[in-house]
């Protein structure tokens, strides 16, 4: 084939997709839709040219149309791992997290559901074995990521269900292709009636191995970017390589799921490329690929419908019977999953609870299109498969992928319109028509101003006035008539405000540099979870999910535990450092929505509401200052290290500035403005590195701030440092049970403990010590303590302790003092007869 005439065609189908977005838009239909149709026309032109003969002079194109190399192998390796790995980029895998199990549910439950509905109900309907009929049910079984999340990003679709989508399209192509190639093989062997047990037995192996190649080879690609974290081009290269690498690794070295893999390659890169990379690379790098996921997604959708008139050739009246009987099942297998499984999960408190019109715009929006198309390709390309079975997987396929994109494609906006997931709720309408209204009383001051300093005259600054004044008493008429929101409604919407500015600031605060940006993504996480908690709980909601933000998760506590079993401190270490540098980022963050609250919320819903908030956002910023506190006492001159950090950050970034407006003035030429930038570059990249946190080495400090050591000598404290072992607990951690045998004394260096015991409590706190008088009176303790917040605790064993009493007045008088606080009798006892006991 002419290269000359093939990139002639190749060119020109890059203008096609560039009319097919403004003719989208247009007709307000799914971009995919239209490539769709653009390529069936497409093709279909070029078999009608071909064989027509009214003209021969455009048959060199027509078959060169005709005759363009698409086989299964380009779609699945060229352009399926470019539109996953760029929608990895895009989604953020913790807020996704919270709907992990609908998602499962979805991506892989429901198309081992689907797979056997088609299957079954084609064996039923046709003269198919029952084989092949499962592997036309496996090949329509997967929704395609290109199709769907296009569709749902371009008519904007609520976040929830978007993500919902989004998960479901990047995870179940694995299981659908891996039911697809054991199912192949079974046709291609002759095997009438599967093992569904083979099929099981491999679904392991093919996640698991994918996603530890993804995870490996992301590993390694992360490595490389940030030591070539200078060179634009050069970490984008590495991207670009990324998920081609890890798709071919997994499927030809240990025949696992190369979609499982780019999948993993991409979570991995989005969780730590931003912090390893500096920003702006890391945008560039997104913007990339957004562009190659627009050509490939195009392309995809072009080339693929270009086959469907090819594909739909031999296409029988009975042919349209079964086509409806792969809809009808796959249809209603989809809507026993939505509608039936998942309220159960919900019910049954395994899975969170997914709205019904969440379900029916889920169910809608099952679209299948140029994945379902490759692999009905690779079966009507393999020599192994019977004629008819090649002919009709083809065209079913064909048959159910034109009816989900025409049908279902084009009435999705109607849908999602119709079950109102496209509308503002009241509460926003309301918000909407406040904001409107003051925000045009400001624009028609600033309007005002502007016709005085341009001396404009005053006929046509009276005529726009007049119109200007119309619309501003229109709204000012609506936002009245939705004055009777409720003062709860009211804090509602404030709150929502509330928590959108504060991911604004977050989001302005990365953009300056000056917190990272995998803290920044964190932190992000949770300013979404603020406005999701507002919208739904109101004040309740929005306490409750602050509150959740400064908790310690399980991953924290597991890092406690390998800390204090096995002494495997970095993990905890790098989760405390996290902690430290979140808090410190929050206390700034939280201080600049004051100046909010006053400027915009007070005069949107009054003082009452903006009061009400301003005592909400103190309370936040007192819990921040105390978690921030009880890691200070934890690990002193650590939080002043980051604080530092911040401020050479901010540094940095205003002499960054600063030679940017230089350069503009032309006060310095483009070479100097050059150096100077690399060398800002250079010192940025060391400013990156987090000074490290040895959670270890603070215990020696820990000890001088006990005031019942401060007797002992140096010696004697050196000696008792090595002696303690530290130990950390979390909030509701129970670190005595009663009756349980008494050989350990506890000192509390930072934290809180509760002592209850005969149905009386104690609370000690910072310099306090308990677990000595079950060892003094040699008894199984009485007393079971729990920590009320997180504590550092320190450790003595039952024979140094005593040994420890001997030498210390001060510790027997704490004995003493806490003796006393118990009941217990001093009188009865003295402390040298305690020790020798």
């Amino acid at each position: 084939m002419d290269i000359v005439l093939v990139t002639t065609i190749i060119a020109s189908l890059f203008l096609v997709i560039a009319a097919a977005d403004p003719l989208a838009a247009r007709l307000r239909l799914p971009y995919s839709v239209i490539l769709a149709c653009l390529g069936m026309l497409i093709g279909v032109g070029a078999i009608f040219f071909l064989r027509t003969e009214l003209t021969d002079a455009l048959n060199p194109v027509a078959e060169a149309i005709l005759g363009l190399p698409i086989r299964s192998n380009v779609f699945l390796y060229v352009f399926l791992p470019t539109l996953l790995f760029q929608v990895t980029l895009g989604v953020n895998p913790r807020r996704m997290m919270d709907d992990w199990v609908p998602i499962l549910v979805l991506a892989v439950v429901a198309v081992v559901v689907a797979t056997l509905a088609v299957g079954y109900a084609l064996a039923y309907a046709s003269a198919l074995p029952l084989v092949a009929c499962l592997l036309i049910g496996a090949i329509v079984s997967t929704t395609d990521p290109s199709a769907v999340v296009g569709i749902f990003r371009s008519i904007s679709a609520p976040r929830r269900l978007s993500r919902i989508i989004e998960g479901e399209s990047l995870l179940n192509d694995a299981a659908a292709i891996a039911l697809f190639g054991l199912f192949m093989a079974f046709v291609m062997l002759g095997v009438p009636d599967p093992s569904f047990q083979d099929a099981l037995a491999q679904f392991p192996v093919l996640i698991a191995g994918g996603a530890v190649v993804g995870w490996l080879t992301a590993r390694i690609a992360v490595w490389l970017m940030a030591l070539m974290a200078r060179y634009e081009l050069a970490v984008i290269s590495v991207s670009v390589a990324l998920p081609y690498l890890a798709y071919i690794g997994a499927e030809q070295s240990i025949g696992a799921s190369g979609v499982i893999a780019v999948v993993a390659a991409g979570l991995t890169l989005n969780l730590t490329g931003p912090a390893r990379l500096p920003p702006l690379i890391w945008t560039n790098l997104r913007e990339v690929w957004d562009l190659l996921a627009h050509w490939a997604g195009a392309l995809i959708f072009i080339l693929a419908a270009l086959l469907i008139p090819r594909l739909l050739e031999e296409v029988r009246a009975g042919d349209f019977v079964l086509i409806i009987v792969v809809i009808a099942a796959a249809v209603a297998a989809r809507a026993v999953i939505l509608f039936g499984l998942m309220p159960v999960l919900s019910l049954l408190k395994l899975s969170p609870v997914v709205e019904r019109p969440y379900r029916v715009a889920i169910l809608w929006g099952g679209l299948r299109g140029a994945v379902t198309l490759a692999l009905a390709l690779a079966v009507t390309e393999s020599f192994r498969v019977p004629v008819e079975v090649k002919r009709l997987v083809g065209i079913l396929a064909t048959g159910f992928t034109l009816f989900t994109l025409l049908v279902q494609g084009t009435t999705l906006r109607w849908v999602i319109g119709r079950l109102g997931l496209d509308r503002l709720t009241p509460l926003d309408q309301a918000l909407s028509n406040q904001v409107i209204a003051v925000a045009l009383q400001t624009v028609r001051a600033d309007v005002a101003r502007t016709a005085e300093n341009y001396e404009l005259t005053r006929e046509t600054v009276r005529s726009e006035a007049k119109r200007f004044a119309e619309r501003l008493d229109r709204a000012v008429e609506t936002a009245e008539e939705g004055a009777e929101i409720q003062d709860r409604d009211r804090i509602t919407l404030g709150l929502i405000a509330l928590a959108g500015a504060e991911r604004d600031t977050i989001l302005a605060r990365f953009r300056e540099q000056a917190i990272s940006a995998r803290l920044s993504e964190q932190i992000l996480t949770e300013a979404d979870r603020l406005i999701e908690a507002a919208r739904s709980g109101g004040r309740t909601g929005y306490q409750r999910a602050a509150r959740r933000s400064l908790r310690y998760g399980r991953a924290f506590r597991f890092a406690v535990l390998l800390n204090n079993r096995l002494r495997i401190s970095r993990p905890l270490a790098l989760m405390t450092a996290d902690r430290f540098e979140v808090l410190l980022s929050q206390r700034l963050i939280l201080r600049d929505l004051n100046g909010f609250i006053d400027g915009r919320i007070r005069r949107i819903h009054g003082k009452r509401v903006a009061d009400l908030l301003h005592e909400l956002l103190t309370r936040r910023q007192e819990a921040v200052e105390t978690a921030l506190e009880g890691l200070r006492l934890q690990y002193p001159g650590y939080a002043e290290e980051l604080e530092r950090r911040f401020i050479r950050r901010t540094a940095l970034r205003l002499e960054e500035r600063e030679y940017g407006m230089l350069r503009e003035d032309g006060l310095i030429g483009a070479e100097l403005h050059v150096s100077l930038m690399q060398d800002i570059a250079t010192r940025r990249l060391r400013e990156e590195q987090r000074p490290k946190l040895d959670v270890a080495v603070q215990k020696a400090e820990l000890v001088r701030q006990f005031p019942l050591f401060a007797d002992l000598d140096e010696r004697s404290l050196r000696q008792l440092t090595r002696a303690l072992r530290t130990r950390y607990v979390n909030e509701g951690d129970v670190i005595l049970r009663k009756d349980s045998p008494a050989r350990r004394v506890f000192f509390i260096a930072s934290g809180a403990v509760e002592l209850a015991v005969a149905g009386q409590t104690w609370r000690l706190g910072r310099g306090e010590m308990f677990g000595q008088m079950a060892i003094l009176m040699q008894k199984p303790r009485r007393t079971a303590a729990t920590a009320i917040s997180s504590s550092t605790l320190l450790v003595l064993d039952e024979v140094r302790f005593r040994r420890l009493l001997k030498r210390s007045a001060g510790l027997q008088e704490a004995v003493r003092q806490s003796a006393k606080a118990r009941g217990v009798k001093t009188d009865a006892f003295t402390i040298p007869a305690l020790i020798d006991a």
